[in-house]
């Protein structure tokens, strides 16, 4: 009786799993064809998605795909060939404003690296492209795009590997760019934690990476996994960084083992190459006008192309295929494109106006006034006045914000010590008013020489020619110092007409010059004013030195001796 008992027992529970393991079975089924049904439903629509294509942007129109066609950089062209397609290649930094091609040329110069003979790419290196603004990583390690990252068993989704407790090695761009270029745009913005796993590949050439979960004497990992976190993952590649920023704005870690570039801004003759070429491609006729119209309001290639773009949609829907100057002067209004200034000389002499040289935005030159008016006034009753420029600015950098005084200020404190060492004038005698207009503002040690000329001009009432201009920090003692940006400053010149600029000496050797341009070095005050005013100083010559005053000995009853 027992035994029957047991029997039916036995069968009953078997029956009860085999129905069970049955449903279990049949959902699985019907999961599975639903999976599949909702699968080729998504399919369908995204092979009908497919089917419906745009017209090609003009901008993708006019990408450069190789070298020769990103117009205005043939010293960064030349640079960038020089440190990639050698036996040797190096990583790269590249700084330019925006629209100038740096995107372009480091895609195109991979391929040039690869039909190099000496270059060790391969065939089949690849270009990655990644934008460091857009760059996130998860502090817990879960993901990291740029270096890589561990899935770890315990996080969803972790497949078969996860019962087994098998973590996953995810590799990250480094290693997808193994043996090719690494393209990260806009570098400045990458997160300073990346920068610094950044630093570690490119010194190991290698990217280790780490788990809680593993274990050597895990028998259950497999062995590719092993090799990974032993030996690491490869990430021998070739970084190609690109920046709006200054040079100042980059790790020095990284700037440290990168090639630094510098693409320049576009002039206004390869912006007008851009817009003709566009207009071509866009199968629009556009006349010389109205280039010179697009060229006055683009700041670089991509404006320009725009503009073009914009204007000839404008003529279609008129039923016109071509651009005229009205097509243009109204995407410029709508817009809202401010034009490019650009300052032209024209002969003549003015008192207390000189021209001076500065460098705007991303190694732009650009030719400034300097304006002075000197009214005599009772000896000790003078006052100035400083106007146009930032007496204090706000500066932000990696460390924080600070304010700092306008270096200008400092050069015109140092230009009235001059004029009353070297050249006896008193500066306390004269109602002095000195404007930089245009409202753009100036970085004072430059400006040094154009200020004391112009000041010298007013108070002297001799005229400076309009032809001239100059660059150059003033000390106390009437020396002109180099500055930056005298190759930007020098063609800003050249292309406003001037014919001669006053350089220090120390930046003489610097650059090669214009043409059409006489550049003159000098290392004091008085080489210009010999040359604009006809004084003949001897700047060797120092001042008279004060005695001392004497010493006094006290006694300890705290009279003098």
């Amino acid at each position: 009786m027992f035994n029957t008992v047991l029997i039916l027992l036995q069968l009953f529970l078997t029956t009860v799993m085999g129905i069970y393991f049955c449903n279990m079975l049949r959902g699985q089924h019907q999961s599975k064809s639903g999976i599949e049904t909702d699968s080729l439903k998504e399919l369908e629509k995204l092979h009908r998605l497919k089917q419906i294509h745009l017209t090609q942007p003009l901008a993708e129109k006019t990408r450069p795909t190789n070298l020769s066609e990103v117009i205005g950089q043939e010293d960064g062209i030349k640079a960038l060939k020089a440190a990639l397609c050698g036996p040797n290649p190096q990583h790269i930094l590249i700084y330019g404003p925006p629209g100038v091609g740096k995107t372009a040329a480091a895609r195109a110069v991979l391929q040039e690296a690869i039909k190099s003979e000496l270059s060790p790419f391969r065939s089949d290196a690849r270009f990655i492209e990644m934008d460091a603004t857009t760059l996130r990583f998860d502090e817990r390690g879960i993901a990291d795009p740029l270096i890589g990252s561990v899935h770890d068993p315990i996080y969803q989704g972790a497949g078969a590997y996860g019962p087994a407790g098998v973590p996953q090695p995810k590799p990250g761009a480094v290693t997808k760019a193994h043996g090719g270029i690494l393209f990260l745009d806009e570098i400045g913005e990458l997160h300073p934690t990346q920068i610094n796993k950044l630093l570690k590949v490119l010194e190991d050439r290698k990217v280790f990476l780490e788990s809680a979960y593993y274990s050597t004497g895990n028998k259950d990992i497999p062995p590719h996994v092993h090799e990974i976190f032993q030996k690491g993952l490869p990430a021998d590649f070739r970084l190609i960084g690109a920046t709006t920023r200054g040079p100042e704005d980059i790790p020095p870690a990284i700037r440290s083992r990168c090639v630094e570039i510098f693409f320049a801004p576009l002039s206004p003759d390869h912006i007008q190459t851009i817009a003709d070429s566009a207009a071509k491609k866009g199968n629009f006729s556009i006349d010389s006008g109205s280039l010179e119209l697009v060229c006055k309001y683009a700041q670089n290639g991509r404006d320009a192309v725009n503009i073009v773009q914009i204007a000839g949609s404008v003529a279609l829907l008129d039923k016109r295929h071509n651009i005229t100057t009205e097509d243009v002067k109204w995407v410029a209004e709508f817009g809202r494109y401010v034009p490019r200034y650009e300052k032209k000389v024209v002969d003549g002499h003015s008192v207390g106006l000189v021209n001076g040289l500065a460098v705007s935005g991303a190694d732009c030159g650009a030719v400034m006034d300097v304006e002075v008016c000197a009214v005599p006034c009772p000896a000790g009753t003078g006052k100035l006045s400083v106007t146009g420029i930032i007496e204090t600015e706000e500066l932000e950098s990696r460390g924080g914000r600070f304010i700092r005084s306008s270096s200008a200020r400092a050069s015109v404190e140092n230009m009235l010590t001059v004029l009353e060492r070297f050249y006896g004038i008193d500066p306390s005698a004269y109602h002095l008013h000195i404007n930089f207009p245009g409202g753009t503002p100036i970085d004072g040690p430059s400006a040094g020489t154009a200020i004391i000329t112009a000041v010298y001009s007013a108070m002297t009432n001799q005229p400076v020619s309009h032809r001239i201009a100059m660059t150059g920090e003033i000390s106390i003692h009437g020396k002109v110092k180099p500055v930056g940006g005298v190759a930007a400053k020098v063609t800003a010149a050249a292309n406003a007409g001037i014919k001669t600029v006053f350089i220090p000496e120390e930046n003489y050797k610097d650059c090669t010059w214009p043409d059409t341009i006489q550049v003159v070095a000098v290392g004091h005050i008085s080489d210009i004013f010999s040359h604009i005013f006809g004084i003949a100083t001897d700047h060797r010559q120092m001042p008279v030195v004060i005695s001392p005053p004497q010493t006094h000995i006290y006694s300890a009853t705290g009279t003098t001796k």
